[in-house]
């Protein structure tokens, strides 16, 4: 029986999901680009820690946390699927979407994901918005060190977010539900 070729877009799945990575850093498939990225530095660590605090302490819904489950996402064009680690990812605790061996998983059900700008901001800023859009994920926070600002892109439609609001490190960003609360950003300057 003949076997169909493979792709171009076949043969870069194949080739990143062979990947081994080393201990801490991070490979993923983002529109057509493997990325590796190192492990992330102690302020973007704090940054993730201080929102995941704030999330559990003020959240009016049970919330469960990953920062190391990756997401499979649609891509554009005729790129492979986008394979997208989060720095993290909420999602509502009753589906315990977290569970099994699997690193990857759909984005369905995922409530909100969480990216502090790294060594690659445009990659952070613009690429993972659109990755997280197609999802759709309904909820996607930045938190951008470099402009000393957070955003929260909500509404995705096709490859963006329709509605963003943005404040300046010391403002405080209301999330809507399933959070509900008044997400403080003063811990951030």
């Amino acid at each position: 029986m003949p076997h169909e070729p493979l792709t171009q877009a076949d043969v870069l799945l194949e080739g990143f999901l062979v990947l081994n990575t080393p201990e801490g850093f991070r490979a993923e498939l983002i529109e057509g680009e493997i990325v590796v990225t190192p492990p992330p530095d102690g302020d973007r660590e704090d940054c993730i820690s201080l929102i995941l605090k704030q999330v559990i302490r003020r959240a009016r819904t049970d919330m469960d946390f990953s920062g190391n489950k990756g997401l499979k996402l649609r891509s554009g064009g005729r790129c492979p699927r986008n394979h997208v680690i989060p720095d993290g990812t909420f999602a509502p605790a009753a589906l315990r979407l977290y569970r099994g061996a699997d690193p990857w998983m759909p984005c369905e059900g995922v409530a909100l994901v969480v990216e502090v700008t790294s060594s690659r901001p445009r990659g952070d800023r613009t690429d993972k918005r659109h990755c997280y859009a197609r999802g759709p994920v309904p909820l996607h926070l930045l938190v951008d060190r470099g402009q000393s600002s957070v955003t929260l892109f909500s509404d995705p439609e096709q490859d963006d977010y329709r509605q963003h609001c943005t404040v300046p490190f010391g403002k405080t960003l209301t999330l809507p539900a399933p959070f509900a609360f008044d997400l403080e950003t003063e811990p951030f300057l």
